[in-house]
C-alpha cells in the first residue's frame, strides 16, 4: 500500500502531531444524498475504503476509478489527547470541502490547491475516539481553478484525469492554549532584517518569540507583544554576521537560517514550531534579472508534478527530492512548476538544494465574475504560502491567456490581469511576476515570458528583438496585448522544445512537432535549440518542456516513472550551452 508518513508541513514543524493519512472509509455520492443518509453525523459507516491522500481516480488510492464523481465522502476516527488542543490540518482538498467532527460542522473551505486548518477542540469528546467526516464537491466547472485537470470528464490535448477530494496530507497538530495558524517571513538582503506577520488561532497569546540561528550558532532572539490574532513584526539581524556571501541564499550556495517561533499566554508556553529561511535579493534591473547583485541566468525545466499511479499527489517526499536531483543532473538550475501549487516538500527541498522555482496559479477556463473571484481568492492564499520559501523567485498568475481568452483586446480581461499583478506585488514584493506568461501580456509584468515551440532555433535571433516585441506573434498569438507596450523587462523563453520520441507518439500520445526518430536525432535537435537560445543576446533564460511524460503528453526528458529517456550527462552538457 502506498503511504505518506512524513510530517506534512516541513516549513513549520511541530513535534507533537497525529498522522491521519492511511485507510479511510469512503463513498461516492452521485445523487447528493449523503446528508439525507446521515453521513455527516459520523455514525454511518461508508461502504468503500480509500488510501488518503490519494484521489480515487488513481491506483495509489486503492480504487482507480476514472469515472466522474463530483461528490465524495470520507470517514475515520481519531483519539482525544488529554490536556492538548487539536488543530486539524489539510494540505489540499479539491474543491469545496466540508468537515464535521462528531456530527458538528467545523468548516467549509473553497479552493483545490491551498492548505487550511481549524481548531476542533470544542467539537471533540473529553476522552476516547472521535468521528471525522469530510465531504468534497469537485464540479466539472470551467470557472473553477483546476490547472491541468480536465473539465470534460475525459483526457484531451494537454489536460488530464482530475484529482478529486483529499489529494494532500491530513493530520492533527496537538497545541497549547493558542497556536500560530499562518505566518509569513521575509528576509531583506540590504538591511539584514526579517519581517512578516503572525496569525494566531484564538487571539489569546500575548507574546511571541522568534529565535534565529545559522548552522547551530545563535544569531538573534526577538520577543514582542501581540496585537490580537494578527500581528506584524520586523527586526534587524546583526549585519556583520549576515550580509556576506556565506550567509546568502543562491543556487550555488543555498545558505539557510533556522528559526523557532514560540507563543506565550501570560508567560506560559502555548506553541512552538521550527522553520527556516534564506536571505537573498531579487530584482529586475533593466532587461536583466539580478540575484544578490549579480546577473542570474535561468535554466528552467517545466514540471507539471504528475505521477503515473497517483496523479497530482507525490508518492512520497523523497519522490519530490528525486525529481529535483534528476533535473539538476541534466543541467537545470530551476523549475517552473506548471499549473499547480506543489506539495510543500518540493519547495522545502528546492530551498535546501539551491533549486530556483516559479510558482504558478492553476488556471480556470471561463471568464466571468465567479472565475475572477475564485482565482483572486485562491491566488492570494498561494502567494502567502509560497512566500516562506527562498527558492520561489517568480509568480505566474495567468498562463497563455487561459481563462482570459480575449485578453489580447478585451479591456476587462486586461484589467483583471493587472489586478492580479498588483495584488501579487502587494502581498509579496520580493519576487518577480510574469503576469500572463506566454503571450498577450499586459504592460504590468516584471518578466516577459515567451512560448515558442519552433522546430529549431533558426528564427530566434531575428524574431526576438526588443524593437519587434510590440508587434510580434509567437505561436500565432500576439506577444503584447493590444494597447500595451514592451517596457524593457527581462525576456525569457519560458516554454519551448517538447521533443518526444517518434516511437511513442501513437495511440493518442503526442509531443510538439515531429518526434525524434532516435536518441541521436533528439540530441541534434536539443543542441540546435539550446545553441540558438544561448546565442541570443537578450534572453535571460529559458524553460524547456518538460521534465516527465504526463499521461498522453510524452515529451518528457524522463518517462512517467522517472526513468531517464536519454543520457543525463549528455543532456546536461547541452542544457548548459556546450556542444558535444
Amino acid at each position: 500500500m502506498w503511504q505518506r508518513t512524513e510530517y506534512p508541513r516541513p516549513q513549520f514543524r511541530r513535534q507533537d502531531w497525529l498522522a491521519l493519512n492511511g485507510v479511510w472509509e469512503f463513498a461516492f455520492d452521485d445523487t447528493d444524498e449523503g446528508l439525507a443518509k446521515g453521513y455527516d453525523t459520523g455514525k454511518v459507516r461508508l461502504p468503500l475504503s480509500i488510501v488518503v491522500p490519494f484521489s480515487y481516480q488513481y491506483e495509489a488510492s486503492g480504487i482507480g476509478d476514472k469515472a466522474v464523481h463530483e461528490i465524495v465522502w470520507y470517514r475515520r476516527t481519531f483519539p482525544t489527547k488529554a490536556g492538548r488542543r487539536a488543530l486539524l490540518c489539510f494540505n489540499g482538498a479539491d474543491y469545496r470541502t466540508d468537515v464535521w467532527v462528531n456530527g458538528k460542522h467545523v468548516l467549509t473551505h473553497t479552493g483545490g490547491f491551498t492548505p487550511f486548518s481549524a481548531d476542533i477542540t470544542k467539537y471533540m469528546k473529553p476522552r476516547g475516539e472521535n468521528a471525522l467526516v469530510v465531504r468534497c464537491f469537485d464540479p466539472l466547472d470551467p470557472a473553477v481553478p483546476r490547472g491541468k485537470q480536465s473539465w470534460t470528464g475525459e483526457r484531451f490535448s494537454c489536460w488530464y484525469i482530475p484529482n478529486t477530494g483529499l489529494w494532500q496530507s491530513v493530520w492533527i497538530d496537538w497545541v497549547g492554549e493558542d497556536c500560530i495558524v499562518s505566518h509569513t517571513l521575509f528576509a531583506d538582503y540590504d538591511s539584514a532584517s526579517v519581517s512578516g506577520e503572525i496569525v494566531t488561532s484564538r487571539g489569546l497569546a500575548d507574546e511571541a518569540e522568534i529565535e534565529i540561528s545559522f548552522k547551530g550558532k545563535h544569531v538573534k532572539t526577538a520577543r514582542f507583544s501581540l496585537d490580537g490574532k494578527r500581528t506584524r513584526y520586523s527586526f534587524k539581524l546583526n549585519e556583520c554576521n549576515c550580509v556576506d556571501a556565506d550567509y546568502t541564499w543562491q543556487p550555488e550556495h543555498p545558505a539557510l537560517f533556522d528559526a523557532v517561533f514560540r507563543l506565550y499566554c501570560g508567560g506560559r508556553a502555548a506553541d512552538s514550531a521550527k522553520t527556516r529561511f534564506g536571505i537573498r535579493k531579487l530584482v529586475a534591473d533593466g532587461n536583466k534579472i539580478v540575484l544578490n547583485n549579480a546577473p542570474l541566468y535561468q535554466r528552467l525545466i517545466l514540471d507539471q508534478g504528475y505521477w503515473r499511479e497517483s496523479g497530482l499527489t507525490p508518492p512520497s517526499a523523497e519522490a519530490l527530492k528525486k525529481d529535483i536531483e534528476l533535473a539538476m543532473s541534466m543541467g537545470f538550475n530551476g523549475a517552473r512548476k506548471h499549473q499547480k501549487f506543489e506539495d510543500p516538500y518540493f519547495y522545502y527541498y528546492a530551498d535546501e538544494l539551491g533549486f530556483l522555482t516559479w510558482c504558478e496559479m492553476p488556471s480556470a477556463y471561463h471568464f466571468c465574475a465567479e472565475e475572477e473571484k475564485r482565482i483572486a481568492s485562491e491566488w492570494a492564499d498561494i502567494v502567502r504560502e509560497a512566500g516562506v520559501f527562498a527558492s520561489v523567485i517568480a509568480y505566474v498568475p495567468l498562463n497563455e491567456s487561459w481563462g482570459v481568452r480575449n485578453i489580447a483586446s478585451d479591456a476587462a480581461q486586461q484589467n483583471f490581469a493587472r489586478s492580479l499583478y498588483y495584488m501579487t506585488k502587494s502581498l509579496d514584493a520580493t519576487r518577480l511576476v510574469s503576469c500572463n506568461d506566454g503571450w498577450e501580456s499586459p504592460e504590468t509584468t516584471d518578466i516577459l515570458g515567451i512560448h515558442d515551440y519552433a522546430y529549431d532555433s533558426a528564427a530566434f535571433a531575428e524574431k526576438y528583438r526588443p524593437d519587434r516585441y510590440d508587434d510580434l506573434y509567437p505561436q500565432t498569438r500576439r506577444l503584447m496585448a493590444y494597447g500595451c507596450k514592451y517596457a524593457g523587462q527581462p525576456v525569457l523563453l519560458t516554454e519551448f522544445g517538447g521533443i518526444a520520441k517518434a516511437e511513442e507518439t501513437k495511440n493518442g500520445n503526442w509531443g510538439y512537432n515531429d518526434g525524434a526518430s532516435s536518441d541521436e536525432a533528439f540530441y541534434t535537435r536539443y543542441e540546435n535549440l539550446m545553441q540558438g537560445i544561448y546565442a541570443h543576446p537578450d534572453l535571460r533564460g529559458f524553460c524547456y518542456t518538460q521534465l516527465t511524460d504526463v499521461q498522453q503528453e510524452v515529451n518528457g526528458l524522463l518517462y512517467a516513472d522517472r526513468t531517464p529517456k536519454f543520457d543525463c550527462e549528455t543532456v546536461k552538457i547541452l542544457t548548459e550551452g556546450k556542444r558535444r
